[in-house]
Protein backbone atom coordinates (compact mmCIF):
# COMPACT_ATOMS: atom_id res chain seq x y z
CA UNK A 1 0.00 0.00 0.00
CA UNK A 2 2.94 2.66 0.71
CA UNK A 3 4.52 1.58 -2.56
CA UNK A 4 1.34 2.37 -4.08
CA UNK A 5 1.51 5.39 -2.93
CA UNK A 6 4.79 6.77 -3.81
CA UNK A 7 4.68 5.16 -7.60
CA UNK A 8 0.88 6.99 -7.88
CA UNK A 9 -1.27 3.80 -8.38
CA UNK A 10 -4.46 3.10 -6.98
CA UNK A 11 -5.41 -0.25 -5.08
CA UNK A 12 -8.49 -1.07 -4.55
CA UNK A 13 -9.11 -3.49 -0.89
CA UNK A 14 -12.56 -4.82 -0.80
CA UNK A 15 -14.05 -6.23 2.84
CA UNK A 16 -12.12 -9.65 3.72
CA UNK A 17 -13.31 -11.86 6.23
CA UNK A 18 -10.26 -13.83 7.38
CA UNK A 19 -11.04 -17.76 8.27
CA UNK A 20 -13.41 -17.56 6.18
CA UNK A 21 -12.91 -15.99 2.86
CA UNK A 22 -9.56 -16.96 2.34
CA UNK A 23 -11.08 -20.71 2.75
CA UNK A 24 -13.16 -20.94 -0.73
CA UNK A 25 -12.10 -22.86 -3.69
CA UNK A 26 -12.13 -19.30 -4.85
CA UNK A 27 -9.13 -18.12 -3.27
CA UNK A 28 -7.49 -21.33 -2.82
CA UNK A 29 -7.30 -21.51 -7.02
CA UNK A 30 -5.66 -17.73 -6.73
CA UNK A 31 -3.88 -18.99 -3.46
CA UNK A 32 -2.88 -22.46 -2.54
CA UNK A 33 -1.27 -21.81 0.84
CA UNK A 34 -4.91 -19.70 1.93
CA UNK A 35 -2.79 -16.48 3.23
CA UNK A 36 -2.53 -12.55 2.63
CA UNK A 37 -2.37 -10.70 1.35
CA UNK A 38 -2.76 -12.32 -2.14
CA UNK A 39 -3.11 -9.63 -4.99
CA UNK A 40 -5.64 -10.00 -8.05
CA UNK A 41 -3.58 -8.22 -11.27
CA UNK A 42 -4.99 -8.00 -15.19
CA UNK A 43 -2.54 -10.96 -15.97
CA UNK A 44 -3.04 -13.30 -12.48
CA UNK A 45 -2.99 -13.36 -9.04
CA UNK A 46 0.22 -12.46 -7.14
CA UNK A 47 1.14 -13.93 -3.42
CA UNK A 48 3.49 -12.92 -0.14
CA UNK A 49 3.80 -9.48 0.83
CA UNK A 50 7.30 -8.89 -0.63
CA UNK A 51 6.74 -10.43 -4.39
CA UNK A 52 3.32 -7.67 -4.29
CA UNK A 53 5.90 -4.71 -3.52
CA UNK A 54 8.34 -5.59 -5.91
CA UNK A 55 5.40 -5.73 -8.57
CA UNK A 56 3.81 -2.28 -7.36
CA UNK A 57 7.04 -0.79 -7.35
CA UNK A 58 7.58 -1.35 -11.27
CA UNK A 59 4.35 0.30 -11.76
CA UNK A 60 3.31 4.17 -11.98
CA UNK A 61 5.57 7.53 -12.84
CA UNK A 62 7.82 7.15 -9.65
CA UNK A 63 11.05 4.67 -9.26
CA UNK A 64 11.32 3.48 -6.19
CA UNK A 65 13.56 0.30 -7.40
CA UNK A 66 16.44 1.99 -8.12
CA UNK A 67 18.00 3.59 -11.26
CA UNK A 68 20.04 1.13 -12.13
CA UNK A 69 20.81 -2.63 -11.74
CA UNK A 70 23.37 -2.28 -9.06
CA UNK A 71 20.73 0.01 -6.81
CA UNK A 72 17.93 -2.65 -7.41
CA UNK A 73 20.46 -4.85 -6.51
CA UNK A 74 20.97 -3.55 -3.70
CA UNK A 75 17.26 -2.80 -2.64
CA UNK A 76 16.93 -7.18 -2.81
CA UNK A 77 20.04 -7.03 -0.62
CA UNK A 78 18.21 -5.40 2.23
CA UNK A 79 14.64 -6.89 1.40
CA UNK A 80 16.62 -10.44 1.63
CA UNK A 81 18.00 -9.11 5.05
CA UNK A 82 14.97 -8.19 6.32
CA UNK A 83 13.33 -11.96 5.37
CA UNK A 84 15.93 -13.51 7.46
CA UNK A 85 17.98 -11.24 10.15
CA UNK A 86 14.30 -9.23 10.95
CA UNK A 87 11.13 -11.48 10.67
CA UNK A 88 12.20 -14.38 11.80
CA UNK A 89 13.56 -13.05 15.28
CA UNK A 90 10.70 -11.19 14.88
CA UNK A 91 7.92 -13.83 14.82
CA UNK A 92 9.77 -15.43 17.46
CA UNK A 93 9.69 -12.82 20.16
CA UNK A 94 6.18 -11.55 19.10
CA UNK A 95 4.35 -14.30 18.63
CA UNK A 96 4.13 -15.35 22.23
CA UNK A 97 3.01 -12.02 23.06
CA UNK A 98 0.30 -12.30 20.43
CA UNK A 99 -0.60 -15.67 21.53
CA UNK A 100 0.11 -17.34 18.56
CA UNK A 101 3.08 -19.54 20.16
CA UNK A 102 3.92 -20.33 24.04
CA UNK A 103 6.04 -18.49 26.17
CA UNK A 104 9.46 -19.75 25.40
CA UNK A 105 11.84 -17.36 27.88
CA UNK A 106 14.87 -19.03 25.91
CA UNK A 107 13.74 -18.62 22.36
CA UNK A 108 12.95 -14.80 23.30
CA UNK A 109 15.90 -13.83 24.45
CA UNK A 110 17.84 -15.37 21.45
CA UNK A 111 15.13 -13.54 19.30
CA UNK A 112 16.28 -10.60 21.35
CA UNK A 113 19.88 -11.03 20.80
CA UNK A 114 19.44 -11.57 17.13
CA UNK A 115 17.43 -8.10 16.86
CA UNK A 116 19.67 -6.25 18.67
CA UNK A 117 22.53 -7.57 15.95
CA UNK A 118 20.33 -6.73 13.38
CA UNK A 119 19.24 -3.48 14.60
CA UNK A 120 23.23 -2.80 14.89
CA UNK A 121 24.14 -3.84 11.52
CA UNK A 122 21.42 -1.02 10.30
CA UNK A 123 22.58 1.47 12.59
CA UNK A 124 26.40 1.24 11.25
CA UNK A 125 24.86 1.30 7.57
CA UNK A 126 22.91 4.36 8.23
CA UNK A 127 25.63 6.24 10.08
CA UNK A 128 26.55 8.24 6.87
CA UNK A 129 23.01 7.77 5.03
CA UNK A 130 19.70 9.28 5.31
CA UNK A 131 17.70 6.12 3.17
CA UNK A 132 19.13 2.54 2.72
CA UNK A 133 19.60 3.43 -1.22
CA UNK A 134 20.36 6.61 -3.11
CA UNK A 135 19.24 10.10 -1.88
CA UNK A 136 15.42 9.18 -1.64
CA UNK A 137 13.04 6.24 0.04
CA UNK A 138 13.04 3.39 -2.56
CA UNK A 139 11.20 -0.55 -1.81
CA UNK A 140 14.17 -1.06 0.68
CA UNK A 141 13.04 1.47 3.24
CA UNK A 142 9.64 0.59 2.66
CA UNK A 143 9.98 -3.09 3.01
CA UNK A 144 12.32 -3.04 6.50
CA UNK A 145 10.69 -0.13 8.00
CA UNK A 146 7.40 -2.16 7.68
CA UNK A 147 9.00 -5.24 9.41
CA UNK A 148 10.22 -2.98 12.06
CA UNK A 149 7.14 -1.70 12.58
CA UNK A 150 5.89 -3.84 15.01
CA UNK A 151 9.36 -4.00 17.21
CA UNK A 152 8.98 -0.36 17.45
CA UNK A 153 5.63 0.15 18.50
CA UNK A 154 5.10 -3.39 20.33
CA UNK A 155 8.47 -4.02 22.54
CA UNK A 156 11.16 -1.91 21.02
CA UNK A 157 11.38 0.54 24.13
CA UNK A 158 13.55 3.32 25.17
CA UNK A 159 16.33 0.85 27.10
CA UNK A 160 16.79 -1.37 24.02
CA UNK A 161 16.14 1.09 21.15
CA UNK A 162 18.41 3.77 22.97
CA UNK A 163 22.07 2.60 21.25
CA UNK A 164 20.36 2.69 17.79
CA UNK A 165 20.23 6.09 17.34
CA UNK A 166 20.93 6.20 13.14
CA UNK A 167 18.47 3.17 12.88
CA UNK A 168 15.79 5.23 15.06
CA UNK A 169 16.63 8.67 12.82
CA UNK A 170 16.09 6.15 9.88
CA UNK A 171 12.69 4.97 11.24
CA UNK A 172 11.17 7.96 12.51
CA UNK A 173 12.28 9.62 8.94
CA UNK A 174 10.27 6.97 7.26
CA UNK A 175 7.46 6.89 9.44
CA UNK A 176 6.77 10.73 9.53
CA UNK A 177 6.55 10.96 5.26
CA UNK A 178 3.20 11.29 3.60
CA UNK A 179 2.98 8.31 1.83
CA UNK A 180 3.66 6.58 4.87
CA UNK A 181 1.12 8.32 7.48
CA UNK A 182 -1.39 8.05 4.95
CA UNK A 183 -1.32 3.79 5.28
CA UNK A 184 0.24 3.47 9.21
CA UNK A 185 -1.24 6.94 10.16
CA UNK A 186 0.69 8.64 13.32
CA UNK A 187 3.13 5.67 14.68
CA UNK A 188 3.30 5.86 18.79
CA UNK A 189 7.23 4.15 19.58
CA UNK A 190 7.08 1.81 22.37
CA UNK A 191 6.93 3.31 25.87
CA UNK A 192 7.17 0.03 27.85
CA UNK A 193 8.02 -3.53 26.34
CA UNK A 194 5.40 -5.72 26.40
CA UNK A 195 5.92 -9.26 27.29
CA UNK A 196 4.33 -12.74 26.49
CA UNK A 197 2.27 -14.28 29.18
CA UNK A 198 3.92 -17.01 31.84
CA UNK A 199 3.16 -20.15 30.56
CA UNK A 200 0.55 -21.76 32.56
CA UNK A 201 2.14 -25.32 34.61
CA UNK A 202 1.46 -28.54 34.19
CA UNK A 203 -0.69 -29.64 37.16
CA UNK A 204 1.93 -32.86 38.20
CA UNK A 205 0.10 -36.17 38.33
CA UNK A 206 0.08 -37.68 41.28
CA UNK A 207 2.98 -40.28 42.20
CA UNK A 208 1.92 -44.18 42.42
CA UNK A 209 3.18 -45.17 46.75
CA UNK A 210 6.21 -46.88 46.75
CA UNK A 211 6.58 -50.39 48.13
CA UNK A 212 8.37 -50.13 51.28
CA UNK A 213 11.97 -51.17 50.98
CA UNK A 214 14.32 -52.08 53.91
CA UNK A 215 16.97 -49.17 54.53
CA UNK A 216 19.79 -50.20 53.18
CA UNK A 217 22.65 -49.71 55.34
CA UNK A 218 24.32 -46.75 56.36
CA UNK A 219 27.76 -45.85 53.87
CA UNK A 220 30.86 -45.34 55.59
CA UNK A 221 31.71 -41.17 55.07
CA UNK A 222 34.46 -40.46 53.16
CA UNK A 223 37.88 -39.13 54.21
CA UNK A 224 38.01 -35.64 54.79
CA UNK A 225 40.66 -35.56 51.53
CA UNK A 226 37.99 -37.19 48.97
CA UNK A 227 35.28 -35.06 50.19
CA UNK A 228 37.19 -31.55 49.60
CA UNK A 229 37.77 -32.87 46.39
CA UNK A 230 33.88 -33.09 46.12
CA UNK A 231 33.08 -30.31 46.90
CA UNK A 232 33.15 -28.65 43.77
CA UNK A 233 30.46 -31.42 42.19
CA UNK A 234 27.19 -30.27 43.33
CA UNK A 235 25.09 -33.56 43.39
CA UNK A 236 21.45 -33.04 41.22
CA UNK A 237 18.80 -35.20 43.01
CA UNK A 238 18.97 -38.86 41.38
CA UNK A 239 15.99 -39.50 38.73
CA UNK A 240 13.90 -42.29 39.58
CA UNK A 241 15.70 -45.91 38.82
CA UNK A 242 19.21 -43.91 38.03
CA UNK A 243 22.21 -42.60 39.56
CA UNK A 244 22.79 -39.26 41.14
CA UNK A 245 23.81 -36.29 37.89
CA UNK A 246 26.46 -34.19 38.74
CA UNK A 247 26.57 -30.63 37.43
CA UNK A 248 28.68 -30.02 34.33
CA UNK A 249 32.31 -28.54 34.94
CA UNK A 250 32.73 -24.68 33.72
CA UNK A 251 35.06 -24.95 30.36
CA UNK A 252 37.32 -22.77 32.28
CA UNK A 253 37.59 -25.29 35.21
CA UNK A 254 39.22 -27.42 32.66
CA UNK A 255 41.84 -25.82 31.92
CA UNK A 256 45.19 -26.41 32.85
CA UNK A 257 46.27 -25.17 36.49
CA UNK A 258 48.09 -21.76 36.37
CA UNK A 259 50.58 -20.35 38.78
CA UNK A 260 48.58 -16.89 38.59
CA UNK A 261 45.59 -16.43 41.21
CA UNK A 262 43.12 -14.03 40.00
CA UNK A 263 41.70 -14.15 43.82
CA UNK A 264 45.07 -13.40 44.91
CA UNK A 265 45.61 -10.92 42.17
CA UNK A 266 41.91 -9.05 43.48
CA UNK A 267 42.98 -8.73 47.08
CA UNK A 268 46.22 -7.42 45.79
CA UNK A 269 44.39 -4.91 43.63
CA UNK A 270 42.14 -3.87 46.65
CA UNK A 271 44.58 -3.74 49.71
CA UNK A 272 47.45 -2.47 48.13
CA UNK A 273 48.72 0.58 46.51
CA UNK A 274 48.33 0.21 42.78
CA UNK A 275 51.31 2.11 41.11
CA UNK A 276 53.85 0.83 43.68
CA UNK A 277 52.71 -2.61 44.50
CA UNK A 278 49.46 -3.67 42.63
CA UNK A 279 50.96 -3.37 39.64
CA UNK A 280 54.37 -4.88 39.33
CA UNK A 281 52.44 -7.93 41.33
CA UNK A 282 50.99 -8.05 38.55
CA UNK A 283 53.44 -8.40 35.46
CA UNK A 284 55.08 -10.36 38.21
CA UNK A 285 52.98 -13.07 38.40
CA UNK A 286 50.90 -12.30 35.01
CA UNK A 287 50.71 -15.63 33.24
CA UNK A 288 49.74 -15.11 29.29
CA UNK A 289 49.19 -18.94 28.56
CA UNK A 290 46.66 -19.34 31.25
CA UNK A 291 45.15 -15.53 30.92
CA UNK A 292 44.05 -12.66 28.60
CA UNK A 293 44.17 -8.96 28.36
CA UNK A 294 40.93 -7.67 26.36
CA UNK A 295 40.25 -3.60 25.33
CA UNK A 296 36.51 -2.82 25.03
CA UNK A 297 35.08 0.56 23.60
CA UNK A 298 31.73 1.63 23.93
CA UNK A 299 30.25 2.10 20.00
CA UNK A 300 27.82 4.52 20.92
CA UNK A 301 29.71 7.17 22.81
CA UNK A 302 28.10 9.66 20.92
CA UNK A 303 24.63 9.59 22.76
CA UNK A 304 26.55 9.68 26.06
CA UNK A 305 25.58 13.68 26.55
CA UNK A 306 24.83 13.63 30.46
CA UNK A 307 27.28 12.09 32.83
CA UNK A 308 24.73 10.30 35.31
CA UNK A 309 23.02 8.41 32.41
CA UNK A 310 26.95 7.27 31.26
CA UNK A 311 27.64 6.18 34.62
CA UNK A 312 24.44 4.06 34.58
CA UNK A 313 25.41 2.51 31.55
CA UNK A 314 28.53 1.15 33.52
CA UNK A 315 27.14 0.40 36.22
CA UNK A 316 24.28 -1.74 34.46
CA UNK A 317 27.09 -3.44 32.17
CA UNK A 318 29.11 -4.60 35.67
CA UNK A 319 25.49 -5.89 37.25
CA UNK A 320 24.53 -8.00 34.37
CA UNK A 321 28.32 -9.49 34.04
CA UNK A 322 27.68 -10.85 37.32
CA UNK A 323 28.29 -14.21 36.05
CA UNK A 324 32.00 -13.56 35.14
CA UNK A 325 33.28 -12.65 38.58
CA UNK A 326 35.00 -15.81 38.90
CA UNK A 327 36.92 -15.74 36.09
CA UNK A 328 37.12 -11.74 35.32
CA UNK A 329 38.89 -8.81 36.61
CA UNK A 330 37.42 -5.37 34.49
CA UNK A 331 37.61 -1.54 34.76
CA UNK A 332 35.60 0.54 33.30
CA UNK A 333 36.66 4.34 32.57
CA UNK A 334 33.83 7.58 31.88
CA UNK A 335 36.36 10.06 29.90
CA UNK A 336 35.14 13.72 29.52
CA UNK A 337 34.00 16.63 30.98
CA UNK A 338 30.15 17.49 31.41
CA UNK A 339 31.00 21.61 29.86
CA UNK A 340 32.17 19.81 26.52
CA UNK A 341 29.94 16.15 26.03
CA UNK A 342 29.94 13.73 24.96
CA UNK A 343 31.62 11.34 27.36
CA UNK A 344 33.48 7.77 26.24
CA UNK A 345 33.47 4.74 27.73
CA UNK A 346 36.49 2.50 27.52
CA UNK A 347 37.18 -0.60 29.66
CA UNK A 348 39.64 -2.78 30.14
CA UNK A 349 39.33 -6.66 31.38
CA UNK A 350 41.26 -9.65 32.45
CA UNK A 351 39.89 -12.96 32.08
CA UNK A 352 40.64 -16.66 32.45
CA UNK A 353 41.61 -18.13 29.15
CA UNK A 354 43.02 -16.97 26.00
CA UNK A 355 39.22 -15.89 24.32
CA UNK A 356 36.27 -13.91 25.85
CA UNK A 357 34.52 -16.10 28.18
CA UNK A 358 30.80 -17.42 27.52
CA UNK A 359 29.99 -15.23 30.65
CA UNK A 360 30.98 -11.98 28.75
CA UNK A 361 29.58 -13.15 25.52
CA UNK A 362 26.31 -13.71 26.61
CA UNK A 363 25.84 -10.81 28.41
CA UNK A 364 23.71 -7.85 27.12
CA UNK A 365 26.02 -5.27 26.87
CA UNK A 366 28.67 -7.45 24.65
CA UNK A 367 27.30 -6.25 21.60
CA UNK A 368 27.50 -2.48 22.33
CA UNK A 369 31.53 -2.94 22.82
CA UNK A 370 34.25 -3.10 19.89
CA UNK A 371 36.94 -5.52 21.58
CA UNK A 372 40.26 -6.52 20.97
CA UNK A 373 42.47 -8.57 22.60
CA UNK A 374 45.63 -7.06 24.08
CA UNK A 375 48.99 -7.56 23.22
CA UNK A 376 50.88 -8.19 26.74
CA UNK A 377 54.35 -8.29 25.38
CA UNK A 378 53.92 -4.42 23.87
CA UNK A 379 55.19 -2.07 26.35
CA UNK A 380 52.73 0.75 25.50
CA UNK A 381 49.89 -1.76 25.34
CA UNK A 382 50.92 -2.31 29.18
CA UNK A 383 51.24 1.01 30.23
CA UNK A 384 47.74 1.83 28.34
CA UNK A 385 46.31 -1.28 31.19
CA UNK A 386 48.16 0.20 33.89
CA UNK A 387 46.53 3.83 33.13
CA UNK A 388 43.49 2.03 33.46
CA UNK A 389 43.78 0.06 36.64
CA UNK A 390 45.52 3.31 38.48
CA UNK A 391 43.03 5.63 37.09
CA UNK A 392 45.46 7.94 36.01
CA UNK A 393 48.33 8.69 33.27
CA UNK A 394 47.47 9.67 29.58
CA UNK A 395 45.28 6.74 28.88
CA UNK A 396 46.93 5.94 25.15
CA UNK A 397 45.92 9.06 23.46
CA UNK A 398 45.55 11.84 26.08
CA UNK A 399 41.96 11.48 27.65
CA UNK A 400 40.70 12.77 30.71
CA UNK A 401 39.68 10.55 32.98
CA UNK A 402 36.04 11.50 34.76
CA UNK A 403 35.23 8.58 36.54
CA UNK A 404 35.38 4.69 36.90
CA UNK A 405 34.03 1.21 38.20
CA UNK A 406 36.22 -2.02 39.02
CA UNK A 407 34.61 -5.30 38.66
CA UNK A 408 36.02 -7.48 41.03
Amino acid sequence: MIAAKYVGVSIETPDFNMGVDNKTPEFLAKNPLGKVPTMETPDGPIWESNAIARYVARLGKNNIYGKNSYEAGVIDQWIDFTTWEIDLPKAAWLYPIAGFLNNNPTATNKAKADIRKGLGILNDYLQTRTYLVGHRVSLADIIVVCSLYNLYTTVLDLGFRKPFSHTNRWFLTCVNQPEFRAVLGEVQLCQKMAVAPKAAAAEPAPKPEKPKKEQPPKKESKPAKEKEEDDDEEDIPEEEGGEPKKKEKNPLDLLPPSKFIMDEWKRTYSNQDTRTEAIPWLWEHFDKEGYSWWLGDYKYNDENQKLFMTANLIGGFIQRVEKLRKYGFGSIIIFGEEEAPPFTVSSVWLVRGLELPAEMKECDDYEHYNWKKADTDDAATRELINDFLAWDGKFGDGRKFNQGKIFK
